[in-house]
């Protein structure tokens, strides 16, 4: 009798271990990437506007990308299922303005899609489906309101230097999180407000501090260009 009832606890554990391992979501939380367009143009590389006409002046995704509190993160995790258009024919104009591609020729931005989904939205599949994974950074971007942020603040994209300590403060401002900066480089040598990364927990829709930072190459004192 003893030993059936060790048989049964054994079982028991191994069910909820294995319904544990198959709830859980495969990385330990979001970077989720916005950059600004003036300084993805103001580069000697240059840009192309989409074929849906320039893009507001404000800041577009890059991505919500699954990473470990390791530094590492998950890549191309289901070749199984390939981007599909048709999963967000409801979203197209909000991505058309919100999640724009620059990159030359000029594009519709599927590629851009398609990349970003099969790269990193197929290793959050178990938690968000593809078009949950597009609305969940549509709705993050809206939720950072990072430009009004900025502007708020007094920082705007006129080709001013500003503070990085000051555009970091503003941005924690409005998302109640710390936010991490990146810049690129103009065709002047100026170091210029490029992406901002705000880390987001396992379900897509909240913002969290950061288990662990990106790389980070901005000076004291960077340039927020016009577009």
């Amino acid at each position: 009798m003893e030993n059936y009832s060790m048989i049964i606890k054994l079982l028991v554990w191994q069910s909820l271990a294995a319904m544990a391992l198959c709830q859980s979501p495969g990385f330990d939380f979001f970077y989720f990437v916005q950059q600004w367009p003036g300084a993805y143009c103001d580069t000697s590389r240059g840009c192309c506007n989409p074929t849906s006409g320039k893009p507001p002046s404000d800041f577009g995704i890059h991505g919500l990308w699954p990473n470990y509190n390791s530094g590492g993160y998950p890549s191309n995790c289901d070749s199984s299922n390939p981007f599909d258009p048709s999963q967000i024919q409801d979203l197209l104009s909000q991505l058309q303005t919100q999640w724009p591609s620059l990159t030359c020729p000029s594009s519709d931005g599927t590629s851009f899609w398609t990349h970003e989904w099969n790269k990193h939205g197929t290793c959050s599949e178990s938690v968000l489906t593809e078009h949950a994974y597009f609305a969940a950074a549509l709705n993050l971007k809206s939720q950072a309101n990072t430009l009004a942020s900025l502007t708020n603040a007094g920082i705007t994209p006129n080709n001013s230097f500003y503070n990085l300590s000051d555009v970091l403060a503003a941005i924690k401002q409005g998302t109640g999180h710390d936010a991490y900066v990146q810049c690129n480089t103009d065709e002047n040598g100026n170091s210029q407000l490029y992406q901002i990364y705000i880390c987001v927990d396992t379900t897509g829709a909240n913002f969290i501090e950061c288990p662990v930072a990106p790389n980070q190459n901005c000076p004291s004192s960077i340039e927020f260009p016009s577009f």
